[in-house]
């Protein structure tokens, strides 16, 4: 057998490994109803209270939907993934999976598609029901670069979940810690206030997740367009891999606690 061979025959087994890895973790998750419900009930949510809170606002239909689109996919990539992969930590699963013949690789780049999958998921609900319940249109036209945004965020949130469950102490600590780093930026980050000037959009911009939301603000809205959108998708794939770097050196697959 040529070496080209068995590196494609390798390659198909890594592939048939991480599909039934990824089915596993999408029914394990699917097993868990309280961890789905509240990760697809809490966009949908805030996009009810805050659009009739707002309703008299002008542009508040239109702000909501790309907004809580962002929220989504920080909150599936970012938050879920930090803290589950912190729990699966300290309760001994990620030793365990070391121990076993899957390589540890494959059942990381599983836990990040199957996240980045479910963010998708849930924007495209969240667009969805914006469209339906609050004839907010859908950016059709601009499709193409609208998954690819969804898709270098997903990662990229993904990529800085892990980092940061390198960084948190323990299980117990994990939602304390990832919600005090998410939660404030959110609010700086024109997703749950629109923020158009002073030092807090100064401030924001500094972290992923205001470029995030202002590249799809820019998408939903016909009359923007040009090269910011592309800046902005960019610095948010720097943060990714940074996020990326920074986990390889602070991933631990040892119990803390």
């Amino acid at each position: 057998m040529s070496a080209s061979a068995g590196s494609r025959r390798g390659a198909v087994g890594l592939g048939r490994l991480l599909v039934r890895q990824l089915a596993a973790e999408n029914r394990a998750f699917w097993r868990n109803p309280a961890a789905a419900f509240f990760t697809f009930a809490f966009p949908l949510v805030f996009m009810v209270i805050l659009n009739l809170v707002f309703i008299d606002v002008p542009g508040a239909l239109r702000f909501y939907t790309p907004a809580l689109v962002a929220f989504a996919i920080v909150n599936a990539g970012f938050t879920t993934l930090a803290m589950s992969i912190t729990i699966a930590r300290d309760e001994g699963i990620l030793k365990r999976v070391r121990g076993t013949p899957l390589p540890p690789l494959v059942y990381l780049v599983a836990r990040v598609v199957h996240s980045s999958l479910l963010g998708l998921l849930l924007a495209g609900i969240v667009a969805l029901f914006g469209a339906l319940a609050f004839g907010v249109p859908l950016p059709l036209e601009r499709l193409p670069l609208l998954v690819l945004s969804l898709l270098v965020g997903a990662a990229s949130f993904c990529a800085l979940g892990l980092a940061v469950s390198g960084l948190i102490p323990s299980a117990a600590a994990a939602p304390a810690v990832v919600n005090a780093i998410a939660l404030p930026l959110l609010f700086i980050s024109n997703t749950f206030v629109r923020i158009e000037d002073g030092i807090l959009v100064s401030v924001g911009g500094l972290f992923p997740i205001r470029p995030f939301s202002d590249l799809l603000q820019a998408l939903w809205d016909p009359g923007r367009a040009g090269p910011v959108e592309i800046a902005d998708l960019a610095f948010v794939a720097a943060w990714g891999i940074a996020g990326l770097v920074i986990a390889l050196r602070t991933f631990s697959w040892e119990p803390r606690a």
